[in-house]
């Protein structure tokens, strides 16, 4: 707790390897019902993540009861596949209070919390894996605790070295068939500094890639669709990593290709609403610089919780494959198609025949096509211009350069940055 009352004095970033078994509980009025006990840690853990000292933990051990609130309350967790394990009640307390029979690593080991519950967000083969993922986020910490931006010039970008891989391939990446899938880090690896990606909880809602990069010599926070659909843990993924990247002072770059959050009653009845409002609260109040990129589809409240132009980014560029609409031309002709045929029984006129159905969903489809198009866009400013895919890395570092020195200069966005100042997140 000396060392917590110090990093907090300090604003230093606080890095914990934890191997805990809880409050000693033979010695339980020693240690735990008084101010300055067990339970300050987690207290003390709390505040200056709100004052925005990051809160690192490496687990390379059991992490039982109390002991699994240092993990699970810090910024990000790393834990090491067959030594660290986190759970509030260990093997023998589930025994007894619930007569389940499981294993430590089937309650609570690195697999299920970084593949399932997302308690952790980085898995790591050994304790020397750990302490290089430890450095890692360390390195990737950007401005935090490092004092807010104030008026000048901010610090000057750090040497940029051009990716592993051709840019100009960018215009063969995405598919012409866009119901083809593709994996976007292969978008990154022709983006960013170096090919240099270090990914974030990814294991835990992979339709959304997450990480820290740079580009042009500034770090940034990555947030890019894989496959489409955002799920619940995909949407709990990008909010987290946006508190982060808020927290550290770093700029945001949304890739977008989206058709939207998974619709159907199992994922209503899990709470899809709440999990996309989380990750929509989190794009509406960061104050960091925001870029979006569409490179596919642009549809429904996935638009919002990419990043889109309703949602004030700082820039947004479109590709020549971009498709920007509330949903996909041949959703919307099948959803008005029959809404239009309820209708017409409603009214209690004449069915459709095939011809007739098909003709209006096409229709449908051509006005959608149309509209969706980024000429469509761009003619009436819904973004900043379409792009030579090849030419991305040279638009995003120029726009990001610029965001960031009017980001500096204005002391964080109208006054210094105030960290966790987000909306109510709906639990």
């Amino acid at each position: 707790m000396r060392l917590q009352e110090i990093a907090a004095a300090c604003a230093t970033p606080c890095l914990y390897f934890v191997d805990s078994g809880g409050a000693n509980l033979p010695r339980q009025a020693d240690v735990f019902p008084g101010r300055d006990h067990f339970g300050r840690i987690f207290y003390n853990q709390a505040r200056m993540s709100a004052a925005g000292v990051p809160q690192l933990a490496v687990v390379a051990g059991s992490c039982t009861a109390g002991g699994a609130y240092v993990p699970a309350m810090a910024d990000e967790a790393i834990i090491v596949r067959g030594a660290g394990t986190i759970f509030l009640g260990g093997p023998p307390l589930v025994k007894a209070a619930t007569g389940e029979t499981v294993s430590a690593e089937d309650l609570g080991g690195a697999a299920l919390h970084t593949g399932m519950s997302g308690v952790a967000d980085h898995l790591a083969e050994s304790e020397a894996h750990a302490a290089a993922l430890a450095r890692r986020a360390v390195a990737n910490l950007g401005h935090a605790g490092a004092g807010a931006p104030g008026r000048g010039p901010p610090p000057p970008p750090l040497p940029a070295d051009p990716p592993l891989f051709d840019p100009a391939e960018l215009r063969g990446v995405v598919p012409a068939d866009r119901r083809s899938s593709y994996d976007v880090r292969a978008i990154l690896a022709r983006l960013v500094d170096g090919s240099r990606f270090a990914e974030f909880k990814p294991s835990y809602g992979p339709t959304l890639v997450a990480g820290w990069a740079s580009l042009g010599g500034r770090s940034v926070g990555v947030l890019a669709n894989n496959g489409g659909v955002l799920f619940h843990e995909a949407a709990l993924k990008g909010a987290h990593f946006i508190q982060l990247a808020e927290q550290r002072g770093v700029p945001l770059l949304f890739i977008q290709n989206v058709v939207g959050f998974m619709v159907g009653r199992e994922y209503e009845a899990g709470g899809i609403a709440k999990g996309g409002a989380k990750l929509v609260t989190a794009v509406a109040t960061a104050t960091v610089p925001k870029l979006t990129l569409i490179v596919g589809g642009s549809h429904g409240a996935g638009t919002y919780g990419m990043c889109g132009r309703a949602f004030s980014p700082t820039f947004l560029f479109t590709w020549p494959s971009a498709r920007i609409s509330v949903m996909g031309g041949d959703q919307a002709a099948a959803v008005l198609a029959d809404v239009e045929a309820a209708k017409r029984e409603r009214d209690g006129g004449q069915g459709w025949d095939a011809a007739g159905r098909a003709a209006f969903e096409d229709r449908v489809r051509a006005r959608y096509d149309e509209e969706g198009r980024p000429a469509y866009a761009s003619a009436r400013l819904w973004d900043d211009g379409c792009i030579d895919p090849a030419e991305s890395r040279a638009v995003l570092s120029l726009a990001l350069e610029a965001a960031v020195a009017g980001w500096w200069v204005r002391g964080g966005g109208g006054g210094v940055p105030r960290p966790g100042r987000f909306g109510v997140f709906r639990m």
